[in-house]
């Protein structure tokens, strides 16, 4: 009986392998041979398990409701990417998707009644199904991995991944495009969809029902004009455009090393980019558009300018030469109904011939909406606009190609009105056209005879008003600035150890900062630390800076103060932030800086989703950039000055991602045979100090050196120096150490590295890292030698003795970074044990 009962199994258990491959054989399983199925319940998985194709109910309300999907792996259902019975869902769990050798795919309910199909043109028995490494579900002859009869990919829905085309085949009229979900819990058809215009220039458009949302603005050779980020921006994705006379499409090819990441217009039309952290298992958004207000398809109306940075933002303007159509409208700031010309052309009126018109450049903004222009990518811009002035109804011209440099190539001309135009950031040049001045008339000289003395004279009695104005305010400005100079310079009987107290301090009131903060808002805020708060601000000309406010329960006081405002007026290196002014007025104090876009080295380099920005040659480039600042403030410059408080979160970062040294609070000078000092009071922060600084006071060039080497470890190695325990070592140091002497020192480099690095200079950084840590400052080397072993690999290193690491008494055993001011002697020095 045992042996019927086992017999009855076997042939239970073939039949049902019969059932799901009809007799071709057993299926990988990401692929369906025909005849063969997939019930609710059972998935496809791609090679690799990225992807999962099977049933889900997105609706925790309604599980009834059942759709066929595919969703990225590691964060289920969550994350669903394309869905084929988006528009028909299934009412109960007997759904099946059966691959047919008549019409490949089809969905059937438990009915046998077909809820979807892919409708797949040459489809034969010896055709399958297959989902594949990029997400993508196809139908292909067995024999043929290349070909495709069909695939999901010809059928976008509301996300975009890596290799899927977005934009139109020209000739077939076939369209890639995206369309929103109705709700997050229902995939039918939403109200959003999000396509390729060819009207005029290729431009990506979100429409919200027959209505224009959103404009990407015109490609111009390198970038969607509204977009100059995707030029070097998140660096997530390059893009591979193909604009033809057969094909306007572009592709979104992944950057090597980053995690996978999607593009999703979601059910309220805004585009996001969501990348997976796999240690965290979270997305991280990083939002594309709209980025704010101005993003919204003509809200300044036709000739009207949209200006984010704007007070009170966002901000409408008109062009100049234009006022608005209805000023009352406009100051209720509703500008919708767009701008109007001061004076008409000289060639739409008639009275005149066409090239009497001039150009007026509009700078840095995103291109108008180029459905109603004309594109001629023959002409050069001197040709564009000689052609745009024998035209009435040419209102204005740009290059259509800016790659090459100079002023581009090919022209774009807008006729009758121009709309949806935005300054922003790296935004191309607008030329609009304007009349010229009107030639005196007989009458108008006779005006003119009457009207030009009086206005001499009133204009003589403003120019005195103003003077006298402008005398008042120019000695408060140097009461002010001498209050300034005293407060920080602090004159007294005792010498200065500054050295010039002549040294100019550019003054700014506070009433400017005020203004260029918003009135210090939090939206303006970059962030905050033991001395107080730094904002964004934009003073004089539209130029950005950062301003530090310290906050008058701060730890740091005058003194500081006065060291920071003093020292990074009288140091200028390419390698140091740059000071652009300080205020003091009653409690307030305030120091002005260049603001650095990238922000702080710390931000980048330990933040996970971030890190894959700063490849192999930044990383060197900033540990060679912060040596030669180092090596400017202590033997290059006309003071020796210790900075006491090097760390990766006072390496700020500027466009092109080089470093300066910022936040000289704590910064020491010496005098011309001083080599050292010893103080009572240690400042600095925890796990950066060296340890005959943290133990007794005492201080050199060598306590930077110390600093610095902890840094170089961190860059290679995306590690803190303040984790408690590091891969089962107490620190960072340990660690390093450890590696070093098994040989195993390339495991200290940061896995995002992997494609980027050099391993010679890896490797040499980590030996100069480990040289800098010694304990002993008379072995560790200064920074002239550091320089010289960085930038000549031929320059022998000596062989690094081991460190030791700190054990802080009192701190709670947190590991975090703490910033302190104490006095000596609150720590003990442990000798590393290290097992070979």
């Amino acid at each position: 009986m045992a042996v019927l009962n086992l017999l009855a199994l076997i042939i239970a258990t073939l039949l049902l392998l019969f059932r799901r491959t009809s007799g071709a054989g057993i299926s990988p399983a990401d692929t369906l041979n025909s005849g063969g199925n997939v019930t609710d319940g059972e998935t496809l998985v791609s090679a690799g398990g990225t992807f999962t194709l099977g049933f889900f109910s997105p609706s925790t309300t309604v599980l009834t409701k059942r759709y066929l999907g595919i969703w990225f792996t590691a964060s289920g259902t969550d994350a669903v990417l394309w869905v084929a019975n988006r528009e028909t869902p299934l009412n109960n769990t007997s759904g099946v998707l059966v691959m047919s050798s008549r019409v490949g795919l089809r969905l059937l309910d438990g009915s046998g009644r077909t809820a979807w199909s892919s409708n797949t043109t040459g489809a034969s028995t010896s055709s399958v199904a297959q989902l594949l490494g990029s997400g993508n579900l196809v139908v292909r002859e067995k024999s043929s991995n290349a070909v495709f009869q069909w695939q999901s990919f010809d059928h976008p829905q509301n996300t975009l991944l890596a290799g899927m085309r977005f934009g139109k085949n020209l000739k077939t009229g076939m369209e890639w495009s995206l369309t929103s979900w109705r709700a997050q819990d229902d995939p039918a058809t939403g109200d959003y969809r999000r396509v390729m215009d060819t009207k005029g220039l290729p431009d990506i458009v979100t429409w919200h029902g027959n209505a224009k949302k959103y404009r990407a603005g015109p490609w111009n050779g390198r970038w969607f004009s509204g977009v100059p980020e995707m030029d070097s921006g998140y660096k997530l994705f390059s893009v591979q455009m193909v604009d033809g006379p057969d094909e306007v499409t572009y592709v979104l090819n992944t950057t090597a090393g980053i995690p996978f990441t999607r593009v999703v217009l979601d059910e309220v039309g805004k585009v996001r980019v969501l990348m997976w952290l796999p240690t965290s298992r979270v997305w991280k958004e990083y939002p594309w558009l709209p980025r704010d207000a101005c993003d919204e398809y003509t809200s300044c109306g036709a000739f009207g300018l949209c200006n984010v940075d704007a007070a009170p933002t966002p901000s409408c303007s008109c062009a100049v030469g234009f006022s608005p159509v209805n000023a009352s409208e406009w100051s209720r700031r509703e500008a919708s109904g767009g701008c109007q010309r001061d004076v008409p052309l000289e060639c739409a009126a008639g009275n005149g011939t066409a090239v009497t018109d001039r150009f007026a450049p509009v700078h840095g903004v995103k291109l108008p909406d180029t459905d109603n222009a004309t594109v001629d990518m023959g002409a050069t811009l001197e040709q564009c606009k000689a052609r745009c002035l024998a035209n009435c109804s040419c209102v204005a011209y740009a290059p259509a190609d800016i790659r090459g440099g100079g002023d581009g190539s090919g022209c774009v001309m807008w006729k009758d009105n121009i709309v949806d135009v935005r300054y922003i950031e790296n935004g191309q040049d607008l030329f609009l056209r304007l009349a010229k001045s009107e030639s005196a008339t007989g009458e108008r000289v006779r005006l003119a005879k009457i009207l030009v003395p009086v206005m001499a004279f009133v204009l003589a009695l403003t120019a005195a008003g103003m003077y006298l104005a402008w005398n008042c305010k120019l000695r408060a400005k140097r009461r002010n600035r001498d209050n300034l100079r005293k407060a920080i310079l602090g004159y007294s009987t005792a010498p200065n150890e500054l050295g010039d107290e002549n040294v100019e301090l550019p003054f700014v009131s506070l009433g400017e900062i005020a203004a260029a903060t918003n009135n210090f808002s939090e939206d303006n805020m970059l962030g905050q630390g033991g001395f107080g708060k730094v904002y964004k601000g934009t003073l004089g000309q539209n130029v950005q800076v950062a301003i530090k406010r310290l906050g008058q329960c701060s730890g740091q006081g005058v003194e500081e103060f006065r060291n920071e405002a003093v020292l990074i007026a009288k140091l200028q290196h390419r390698n140091l932030v740059r000071l652009l002014g300080c205020c003091i007025d009653g409690d307030e104090k305030l120091l002005v800086y260049e603001y650095l876009p990238n922000r702080s080295l710390d931000s980048i380099i330990f933040d996970a989703a971030s890190k894959h920005l700063l490849d192999w040659p930044t990383r060197f480039k900033i540990i060679r950039g912060v040596c030669r600042g180092l090596l400017y403030l202590h033997q290059d410059s006309r003071l020796t000055i210790i900075h006491r408080d090097l760390k990766t979160s006072n390496i700020l970062l500027d466009a092109d991602m080089s470093p300066k040294i910022s936040d000289f609070g704590m910064a020491r000078i010496f005098g011309g045979n001083q080599h050292e000092a010893n103080t009572n009071r240690v400042v600095g922060t925890y796990g950066y100090m060296s340890p005959e600084y943290a133990m007794d006071g005492v201080f050199s060039v060598k306590s930077d050196t110390y600093s610095f080497g902890v840094i170089v470890l961190e860059i290679i190695s995306g590690l803190k120096i303040s984790l408690t325990h590091c891969n089962g070592f107490p620190n960072l140091l340990a660690y390093a150490w450890s590696l070093w002497i098994d040989d195993r020192a390339m495991d200290l480099v940061d896995s995002s590295l992997e494609k980027s690095s050099s391993c010679s200079e890896a490797l040499r950084c980590i030996q100069i890292g480990l040289l800098c840590v010694q304990d002993n400052p008379n072995s560790r080397p200064l920074m002239s030698s550091v320089v010289t072993m960085l930038e000549n690999e031929s320059t022998p290193l000596a062989v690094p003795i081991q460190p030791m690491y700190f054990s802080y008494r009192g701190l709670g055993g947190t590991g975090e970074e703490n910033n302190t001011s104490s006095s000596v002697n609150g720590m003990s020095l442990t000798t590393m044990l290290v097992g070979r």
